[in-house]
């Protein structure tokens, strides 16, 4: 029997997520697993605000609006392991380590975003995630995020 992928759909995304446009950077996740891991994916077009000012004549995806969608999968990842969650949960980013950038984003790349569970200690998260375009990882960091009820 073939393994079933566990999608989650934009509408699932934005119930997880407080993010809204222009700030939501997941468009699907493409499978996770509880407890370990998630792979989303965040396309990149030239007609995201961000592009009038970064940079005009050559767009470039900010460095910075990646760590986001890799923090934003995080968050999704942690809200789909626990089991019981308040309403007023959220889980804030906290604290990047190790963030490398190896080649720049542009419009028409489509974001990779692999996250991977690390370890859990007093409701703060850690995490690695990487994203890649075209199967070459783009950017990679440690991430930790905390949960917290606001």
């Amino acid at each position: 029997m073939a393994n079933q992928l566990n999608i989650l759909e934009i509408q699932e995304i934005m119930a997880l997520l407080p993010h809204r446009y222009p700030f939501l950077m997941i468009d699907r996740v493409l499978d996770y697993t509880p407890g370990e891991s998630l792979t989303a994916i965040k396309n990149v077009t030239i007609n995201e605000p961000i592009f009038t000012g970064h940079f005009p004549n050559m767009p470039i995806f900010p460095g910075v609006l990646i760590l986001e969608a890799l923090a934003q999968a995080t968050g999704i990842l942690g809200f789909k392991t626990v089991t019981e969650r308040s309403e007023n949960e959220l889980y804030l980013f906290a604290a990047i380590d190790e963030a490398r950038f190896k080649k720049p984003v542009v419009p028409g790349d489509q974001l990779v975003l692999e996250v991977k569970f690390l370890k859990e200690r007093r409701n703060l998260w850690k995490f690695y995630g990487e994203a890649k375009v075209d199967g070459q990882v783009v950017c990679c960091a440690e991430l930790m995020c905390a949960r917290r009820e606001l």
